[in-house]
Formats: structure tokens, sequence, C-alpha cells
């Protein structure tokens, strides 16, 4: 260790050759907002000084600017619906280099043999993936998930190197009341990070959730969220998801005084999106558009992430840093060409040097996990029962939804889908309880079909959309016999299908492959008239996620999730 250090100050002092020299940067200094022309000298994956220096290999930047490798702050892999392996391969090519990932997609499904995996599979691999332990698996009682992961489950894994700490806590009522179980899991992070997910939290109930260790929180919605809780000294990670985008609300309230409190996140970004718009990146080009300081914009994706995770040698571009960075162009249009990695090129003008995922990862012991009740399709009939329907109703490019209760025919009449009124059915799926429950969506516009998946949050149930029972009946069935995955059947046609192996929510193919499927599948559902600012799949996927405001269905029922109880699909 001695020896190593001494040989590095000498280099540093440039007494002796750097390994390499990287000329002719534009490098972007996020301590300082400044563009430094000079030159970068690394060694052994490190930079150990950065002016006039000497190097065993020099290599030329062409005059491009410099930017310090992305982090996201806040992301489920398996929302991309591949593999760490996989997904790594698209985020190199968009300049992340780092993630924070939250497993409780697959923690859902298979438990701590789930986040076995995701820890598994993350080895190996040019990015560098930290994972924070889920938190909530299930997220609340009002739905049943293949798991339940309680404070005792987590401890074995808490001391990974690559644990962060706690997982997004979306059981926020259960930390106010005291929960046993949630206030171990607290306690177990102890010393480390605790995201939140506290959406609708104000004042003195948000006092608590802070004092309870809660650092962050990716679910504002609003500027005045944003600012309450900048102002009691929470991180806020501004969103850009597929079904979620939050940087438009939200990029006004940034500043030279916070902005060292915030950061970026895109939480959840289907295959499809990833590749044409790209990730955190994707966050900074947004933004810049709005009129965000493109230095501000690279400082809430590099050193301000890296500051609140601890991670010390990442973020930035100078000495004793990780030799992780990229070049663009310029930083309005922010197109990553060339990348290194410790040093290493890993992408070449845009395009990766090599393939990281070299096939199918197909983990028999994810598969097999759809299994359902007896079903007929009379099961997924609704009567009329009162005046009123509690109604689901979307908001636009948004996972949060509103109730309101409105007349879809007299009682005693079985309800009719319409192009304003869709039939929505969740089922649970991992230990065929016989669970069911059917609900009504406004502003989806689904005609003439049904759309199925095992993709809903939180547990990943089965959940399907339609205007009539026998396309439902029939997606369901395609479903079961595929063991998971999504499927959209017309006029009794299957459409398009696409398997999802591992987990029912994860496919064995590469990014590209998955959104090749994934496209199709958008394709497929464009004949059903679809409303276009709805995500088709994520859309449906979030519409069962009983911790977002304010009605959501699970298998258990319709759920008020603003006073988090059941209700009645009909008053």
């Amino acid at each position: 260790m001695e020896k190593r250090l001494q040989e590095e100050i000498q280099k540093a002092r440039g007494l002796e050759k750097a390994e390499k020299v990287y000329v002719n940067g534009k490098v972007v200094n996020v301590f300082t907002s400044e563009i430094e022309e000079i030159s970068i000298a690394v060694d052994k994956g490190k930079i150990i000084g950065l002016g006039d220096y000497e190097g065993e290999e020099v290599i030329d930047l062409e005059g491009k600017y410099v930017v310090p490798g992305l982090i996201d702050s806040h992301v489920h892999i398996e929302s991309s619906m591949t593999t760490p392996k996989a997904f790594s391969e698209i985020l190199l090519k968009h300049g992340v280099t780092t993630i924070i990932a939250d497993p409780h997609e697959i923690a859902n499904v298979k438990g701590i043999e789930g986040i076995k995996f995701m820890l598994e599979e993350s080895k190996d691999v040019p990015v560098d993936m930290y994972f924070m332990l889920p938190s909530c698996v299930p997220s609340g009682d009002f739905e049943t998930a293949g798991a339940v992961l309680g404070a005792e489950e987590l401890e074995e894994l808490i001391e990974d190197k690559k644990v962060l700490g706690l997982g997004e806590l979306m059981n926020f009522p259960g930390l106010l009341a005291g929960d046993k179980d949630v206030l171990k899991k607290a306690a177990l992070a102890e010393g480390k990070i605790i995201d939140g997910h506290g959406p609708g939290l104000v004042g003195k109930d948000l006092n608590a959730y802070i004092l309870a260790g809660v650092k962050t929180d990716h679910e504002c919605s609003t500027e005045e969220e944003m600012k309450e809780r900048l102002r009691r000294g929470m991180i806020v990670q501004i969103r850009e998801g597929s079904a979620t985008k939050n940087i438009e609300a939200l990029i006004p309230v940034v500043n030279k005084e916070n902005l060292s409190r915030i950061v970026f996140c895109t939480d959840d970004r289907d295959p499809e999106d990833l590749i044409r718009e790209g990730s955190i990146d994707n966050n900074i080009r947004k933004s810049v558009s709005l009129g965000l300081d493109p230095i501000d914009g690279i400082k809430m994706a590099t050193i301000n992430p890296a500051s609140v995770y601890g991670l010390n040698n990442k973020g930035a571009i100078a000495p004793g840093y990780e030799a992780t960075f990229f070049t663009v162009d310029n930083l309005k249009d922010f197109q990553i060409q060339d990348l290194f990695v410790k040093g290493e090129k890993k992408v070449s003008e845009g395009e990766l040097k090599e393939n990281i995922f070299k096939g199918k990862e197909y983990i028999k012991e994810l598969g097999n996990t759809v299994r359902l009740p007896e079903l007929t399709i009379e099961d997924l009939e609704i009567k009329i029962t009162g005046e009123k329907a509690n109604i689901i109703e979307l908001v636009s490019q948004n996972i949060t939804t509103t109730l309101v209760k409105e007349n879809v025919g007299e009682p005693g009449e079985i309800f009719v889908p319409s192009k304003e009124y869709s039939k929505v059915a969740v089922i649970e799926r991992h230990n065929a309880t016989g669970n069911k429950a059917l609900g009504i969506l406004k502003g989806y516009g689904i005609t003439g079909g049904a759309v199925a998946q095992t993709i809903a949050h939180d547990s990943h149930n089965l959940i399907c959309i339609g205007d009539n029972d026998e396309d439902m009946y029939q997606a369901i069935r395609e479903i079961e016999k595929m063991g998971g995955g999504q499927a959209i059947v017309s006029k009794g046609e299957i459409l398009a299908e696409m398997p999802l192996p591992i987990g029912g929510i994860m496919s064995d193919l590469s990014v590209v492959e998955t959104a090749e499927n994934q496209k199709k599948m958008f394709e497929a559902a464009k004949n059903l008239g679809i409303n276009e600012d709805v995500a088709p799949f994520m859309t449906l996927g979030f519409m069962s996620l009983a911790v977002i405001p304010e009605v959501k269905l699970t298998d258990k029922g319709l759920i008020d999730t603003l006073h988090f109880k059941e209700i009645p699909l009909f008053e």
C-alpha cells in the first residue's frame, strides 16, 4: 500500500511518466463550474493529476468536453425488463457508469433469492451497480406478494459491500404508526442511507419521516412538495421515467443555493425509451432545454449523488478520483462520443467496443412464477350494485390517480366498458390464492381488445385491462401459458406477446432484442386506441401500486391510498 502510494505521488509530481495521459480535452470541473482546457494523467485506473504530464500512452480527446461518468441515484433495473448485464450495455452508451438500484421488483416475486440474483449478475460489469435493500416487500397490507421480507431476512445482506442502505420506504403509514417491523428495518440501516418514497407527506408527518432517518425522496411532483423537503434537509431526486416525468414541473425550483441538495434519477424506464432517449443523459438534456445551466445539470448527475451515497472516488475529474469519464461535442445536445471506465475505453463514437451481455441468462429457479386459480370468463363480469362507481382516473404523464365517483349504468345492470371507462382485473399469480379484484379505469382509452401482463407494481400480480371479457380472458390465459410476460389480444386474435421468463418481469434477452419486442407491443397497442399520453404498459403496471395516491386496484380490492383503506366499487 505504501509502495503504491509512493509511486502515485512520484507520478503526480511529474517525476515519472503516467500510464496514460488524455490531452486536448475541455474538462468540466464540478467543483468550480469551470471548463478547463487541461490534460488528465491516469495510472492504474485512477486520476493522479491534471496539468502538463508525460505518459506511456497519449490519448487525444480532440477538443471535446470531458464529463465525469453519470450516476443514476435511484433506478429499478427490472423496469428495463432486462438483467443487470444486459442493462449495463445501454447505460454505458448513455454515459451512466454508476447506479443505485432498488431490486424490490424481483424481491416481491422471489424474495431474498431474487436480490441475490441481482447482486450476482451485477458482478464483473463495467457499470458499478450498488443496491438498496427493499424495505417494503410487500409494499403494504393491501396486496399479496410472492414473498415477505422482514428485518431478519434482510440482515444477512446489509453488510454486503454493494449494499448502501435501505430502499425506498414506501410504508410511511407503518413507520409513522410505529410498526415494529418497519422500525426494525430502519434500525438495521443505521449508519447507512434510507431512501424515501413519501408522496403527499407534509408538515409534522414529514418531520417524523425525516427524523426516522429517511434522507431522500423521488416522489415530488409539485414545486411546493420539493421546496418543503429541501427546507427540512432532504435530498430531492428529480425523476424522469417512462410513465412519470417530473423534470418540467420541478426544474424551476433549482437554484444555486439549493443545487447541492438535488440529484437526478430515472426510477423506471422501459427499454425502448432507454434506446431512443437515454437514461440520466436525457435528464440533463431536458433540463438544459428548460433553462438549467448545463454544468449544474452535470453536477446533479455526478458529484451530488456521489456525495449523498458516500461514493468518494466518483463524480469528478480530479486527483484521486476514478478515471471514469466521457466526451461530448457540446453540453446542450449532450451526445456521448467516447467513454472510459477506469481509464479503459468502453464506448467509441457512441458504440460499445465489446458486448457485455453474452447471451441468455435465464435462471430456472426464477421461472415458473405464474400460478393462477381456476378462472372462468364469468369471473370477469362486473354487476352494478350502486348509483355511483368509485373510478380510478389517470393523471397525465404520472402514476398518481384521482378517485372520481360517476355513473356507469343502472343498478342491476352489467357494466359495459367504453372508450371512456375501461375494465381492469388484478389476479394473484404467485400462489393461486384465488384473490381477484375488478375495477374501472378512466382515461386509458382501450377499445376492441385487451392488454395483460405480470408487471404490476409492486407485488407483480397479473393485471389485465380491456373493453370486453372475451379478449381479457384470452389475454390472461396467454400470460399463464407463457409463464409470465405481456400479451395483447383483439377480437380473439393475439396481436403481440412478450415472454418475461425471469420472475415474470424480466427478459432473458439483450436490451436491443427486448426493445424490438417491446416495439412490436407498442405498435399492437396503437391498434387498440389507447390514449396517446398513456404509456400503455408502464402506466398499467402502476395501477396496482397501493402506496401512490389516490386510488389503486390490487388483488385484494379497490384501495383508497390517501386513507389506506379498502373501498367498494359501487356506492
